[in-house]
């Protein structure tokens, strides 16, 4: 039986494992966390969202990157400090501009295709992640803003997803909480939402059972390849001890430092850390959880995003941040959210707000990188962006289809 391990336990490695250990591989996970799901697995915007498929390709997300520049609640900031990382990836991002409606109609068909898994996993292994089918709402609050919606709409038909036009009247209708100016909006009935966290969670508790090994606590730090083995070595948080495992193959699924492993592999896989904010608001009375939406909405020109995580949970999420590897929370981007919350619920206590912040593993191009790297047992399970629990059930199966055919079991 071939031995492989799996380099990260967020949304992606998880479902990794999973569709490995379904093949009948022996599977190690590693990770620099004590639990599953710590990192960008954490607190989410919650969306399954196969409507947010619309990948940032834009001119228009350049515009608006350079306008917002000095402004630091902006929805989308790029921190304007000379760094070679980021704008080489930028120009990289520019150069994908050509591609931008083929890549978000192939989103929306993978984010399609992950559905089916997702929820057949979470059956099967009995996952409560306080799912809610109550689908998405987009909401605009302008001509241009539903204009820009309507165009969307064509490319996300062309893969195959059903989302129609609705008026203020009917979006209040779909979400009798929303309160403010609404122009118009969108509603995707098939989406859905749920906590990323808890799912994670509970399907990792099922790669247990089907005989995965878990390494919590330890620190990947290099990988490295010799004739048809993968060597992991790595240091016990505890004591700092280094150790050395050898594998049969390695998939890299480490967010944001899967370019660092991969150039120690000999691929290039440019993620770059945009960074996204949330809120988790805590519903403590009757008033509040009425206030709440339990429709998931996502304002196209804020950029913001809210699901409804159970009775007692409203999660609020958002905003799009240039400025490299930093975890810092700021209270410049979470006022947003908090005002944002209040102007479109403003019968929701907001007295207790938990704030979060986490780095999405973004590639120019907006794709995940999903395959074989150039030697013989490294694959790639990575750089998903904002829609990694949208489409990692998806590209988790692709992936190990990808090993079944290259490294028999």
């Amino acid at each position: 039986m071939k031995h492989i391990a799996v380099v990260g336990a967020g949304i992606s490695g998880v479902t990794t494992a999973y569709s490995l250990l379904k093949r009948g591989y022996n599977v190690t996970i590693l990770d620099r966390n004590r639990y599953a799901a710590m990192m960008t697995s954490f607190a989410n915007g919650g969306q399954l969202s196969a409507s947010n498929a619309e990948v940032w390709t834009q001119f228009s997300t350049i515009i608006k990157g350079m306008r917002w520049m000095l402004k630091r609640d902006a929805p989308l900031l790029v921190n304007p400090k000379p760094d070679w990382h980021k704008y080489s990836w930028m120009a990289e991002f520019m150069a994908n501009i050509p591609n931008y409606e083929s890549n978000t109609i192939e989103t929306t068909r993978l984010a399609i295709a992950a559905r089916e898994h997702l929820f057949e996993w979470a059956k099967q292994e009995n996952i409560d992640f306080d799912h809610e089918a109550r689908g998405i709402l987009h909401i605009c609050v302008d001509k241009a803003g539903f204009e820009h919606g309507e165009r969307v709409n064509a490319m996300l038909a062309k893969g195959g997803l059903e989302r129609r036009a609705v008026t203020p009247d009917e979006m209040r209708a779909i979400e009798p909480a929303i309160r403010g100016d609404l122009y118009g909006g969108f509603y995707t009935e098939s989406d859905s939402t749920g906590d990323i966290h808890k799912y994670t969670r509970g399907l990792a508790q099922a790669c247990e059972r089907m005989g995965g090994r878990f390494m919590f606590d330890v620190r990947v730090q290099t990988l490295t390849h010799e004739g048809d083995k993968v060597h992991v070595t790595y240091h016990q948080d505890e004591n700092y001890s280094v150790e050395r495992d050898t594998f049969d193959g390695v998939v890299i699924c480490a967010g944001i430092e899967s370019r660092r492993f991969a150039a120690q592999l000999g691929d290039r896989v440019n993620i770059y850390p945009v960074k996204g904010y949330s809120i988790t608001i805590d519903l403590p009375n009757a008033e509040s959880r009425e206030a709440a939406a339990w429709v998931s909405l996502l304002d196209d020109k804020a950029k913001v995003v809210s699901s409804r995580l159970g009775e007692n949970r409203l999660r609020i999420a958002g905003t799009a941040e240039f400025n490299g590897v930093n975890y810092d929370i700021r209270d410049n981007r979470i006022r947003p959210l908090v005002a944002w919350t209040r102007r479109l619920f403003p019968g929701v206590d907001t007295e207790h707000v938990v704030p979060w912040a986490g780095l999405r593993p973004m590639m120019p191009n907006m794709m995940p990188r999903v395959g074989a790297g150039k030697k013989p047992g490294v694959y790639y399970n990575t750089g998903h962006g904002h829609l990694g629990w949208t489409l990692c059930p998806a590209t988790s199966e692709i992936l190990a289809d990808v090993v079944e055919q290259t490294m028999p079991v």
